[in-house]
């Protein structure tokens, strides 16, 4: 032969495949728990969507028969209306910065008593974690009165302190991060430990890093627990310059009389930062909820 020849294999995109390599296919039950999905999306998404649409209706069209989506023009004068009625800048500020110091103080005492449970070995280890877990099932509603007496006799009524600390013993996320912490390879804590490294350098150089999925996640659902937060926060504040937002916006609600316009903008003004929240780091939750699942592999 003059020349080698050359063969040329025809290009096979990969096809789509499923879990263990094998095609995915439609089935009765991929196609049920889709319409499901969606029939939930939009049971979630339908309540949202009128709110929306009443807060930008003119005050009298809001409760006109029949009902419409749109009213005859679209008017922000709700919202005006609720921002000049309280001191909405302020609550805004306030539920910030205790949602923000909750979060932090959460995540931190949490994961410290996650890896204290998970790494040694102390007597009444497993009695003291059972009374954690025994917390789950605790109300929050049943702790008000002793909290508030508390915070009563500490002289925290009225101050930022009173509405944060509280909130910050959270056993649930003690839970998740001693699952999580369970699925943390030890080799590499006893290689640092080889090299001298003491428990505490430990747990911030390694077990720390290695939990960032896990601790976004704490962390998020830990933020908008405590934004959400109405009791408590009502409970322990009676200056309107310290109320938080859900707080501040019910006490101008009990002005407005049946103006649903002017609530619905209030409802959305306290929701739109969750919002933000969630679409900037929805994918640190659904990293955070799958690393939890370690344990055991």
């Amino acid at each position: 032969m003059s020349g080698s020849a050359t063969v040329k294999t025809p290009s096979v995109r990969p096809a789509a495949t499923g879990a263990g390599g094998r095609r995915a296919r439609w089935t009765g039950g991929r196609a049920a728990l889709l319409v499901l999905a969606l029939i939930l999306a939009a049971a979630w998404l339908v309540p949202l969507a009128w709110a929306v649409a009443t807060s930008l209706k003119p005050e009298a069209e809001t409760t006109s028969t029949p009902l419409a989506w749109i009213g005859s023009r679209v008017t922000f004068d709700a919202y005006a209306k609720v921002w000049e009625s309280g001191d909405l800048t302020r609550w805004m500020l306030n539920s910030v910065f205790t949602s923000l110091m909750t979060t932090v103080l959460t995540v931190l005492t949490c994961a410290m008593a996650a890896y204290g449970f998970t790494r040694t070995d102390f007597r009444g280890r497993r009695t003291l974690y059972g009374l954690v877990l025994a917390g789950i099932m605790v109300p929050p509603q049943v702790l008000i009165a002793p909290l508030f007496t508390e915070m009563v006799q500490l002289g925290l009524v009225d101050t930022y302190w009173g509405v944060i600390l509280p909130q910050v013993a959270v056993p649930a996320m003690v839970f998740i991060l001693v699952k999580f912490f369970e699925g943390v390879p030890r080799e590499l804590e006893e290689a640092a430990f080889v090299d001298g490294a003491g428990r505490w350098r430990v747990f911030w150089t390694i077990v720390m890093p290695l939990s960032r999925p896990v601790l976004a996640a704490v962390a998020i659902f830990t933020f908008i627990s405590t934004w959400n937060n109405f009791l408590w926060p009502f409970l322990v504040t009676t200056d309107p310059a310290g109320m938080t937002l859900p707080v501040g916006l019910v006490n101008v609600q009990s002005s407005f009389g049946v103006r649903y316009a002017q609530i619905m903008a209030a409802l959305v003004i306290a929701g739109l930062p969750l919002l933000i929240v969630f679409m900037l780091f929805q994918r640190q939750i659904v990293r955070g909820i799958a690393h939890t699942g370690l344990a055991g592999q």
